[in-house]
């Protein structure tokens, strides 16, 4: 799940990789398997019932059920984010149906043997239209331009630099309300890695930390509004549509450790684990 700024904490506790991998790789079978399986005629009350009875089964706890920020208007109440079409993030399940041709962000976080990952990717349901699959492809370039300045020593700006420079090249504008964040022993830690920033800037980065780098992108806008109905999901403010990718990296002295690559990632990148 993405968030906004968050404050200055205490020094993280900082995992072993064998510590932060189940939960990675929890986070990344069941994405896989919900873009496998989740297809025209699901309801996403039915997304949300499959995502948590497979985190029943692996024991695993849920992130999402209790949460409650400032920027919710109550605590949220399912285990995953299901943001369609013009509901850009923090899509709240509801009774809803998927059509055809709609565009479908699933955004999950869970917590495995006391430590949490959280990742998200954007799917086109049924047959895609080729603007959403171009933006999708966009939205993960951006993301791995952000994960590339992922190393210790490097800062939070250099990520967000990176991001936002990725972006404006490919045409888009970036909101700076929302970025990505640390994770650890909760979901939402220090610090907020922005997705605009000047290099150099921002908190420092440290080797054995998890943070996960987080854009979205719509064609047309950078500006979002609350849905009134639900009190959570993020709309575009033109209506537009928007996609929205995320994975949880650990830092390292080289490359970052991708712990939500998944097995189907189209990305060359899902070799770093």
């Amino acid at each position: 799940m993405i968030l906004g700024r968050r404050r200055r904490s205490a020094e993280p506790d900082l995992p072993t990789l064998d510590q932060a991998r189940p939960a990675g790789e929890f986070v990344a079978s069941v994405l896989s398997h919900l873009r496998d399986v989740v297809d025209v005629g699901w309801n996403l009350l039915e997304v949300d019932a499959e995502a948590h009875r497979l985190i029943r089964k692996a024991g695993a706890t849920s992130c999402y059920i209790d949460y409650h920020p400032v920027f919710g208007a109550s605590p949220f109440g399912y285990v995953i984010c299901t943001s369609v079409n013009e509901g850009v993030l923090h899509g709240r399940p509801h009774d809803r149906v998927l059509a055809d041709g709609d565009l479908l962000s699933l955004d999950f976080a869970v917590e495995v043997e006391g430590w949490v990952a959280d990742s998200c990717l954007s799917i086109a349901v049924g047959a895609p239209r080729p603007a959403d699959l171009q933006l999708i492809r966009d939205t993960e370039q951006v993301m791995w331009a952000g994960i590339d300045q992922v190393r210790a020593g490097n800062t939070v700006g250099d990520i967000g630099h990176a991001v936002m420079h990725e972006a404006q090249g490919l045409g888009y504008s970036i909101n700076d309300r929302f970025g990505g964040h640390g994770v650890g022993r909760t979901m939402h830690e220090a610090p907020f890695v922005p997705n605009h920033g000047a290099p150099g800037s921002g908190a420092r980065l440290v080797a054995g930390q998890l943070i996960t780098v987080e854009p979205f992108l719509i064609p047309t806008t950078s500006e979002l509004m609350v849905d009134e109905r639900d009190g959570w999901t993020q709309l575009s403010v033109d209506g537009a549509r928007g996609a929205h990718a995320e994975h949880t990296l650990q830092v390292t002295d080289g490359d970052p450790i991708v712990l939500t690559a998944r097995t189907d990632d189209p990305s060359p990148r899902s070799s770093l684990t």
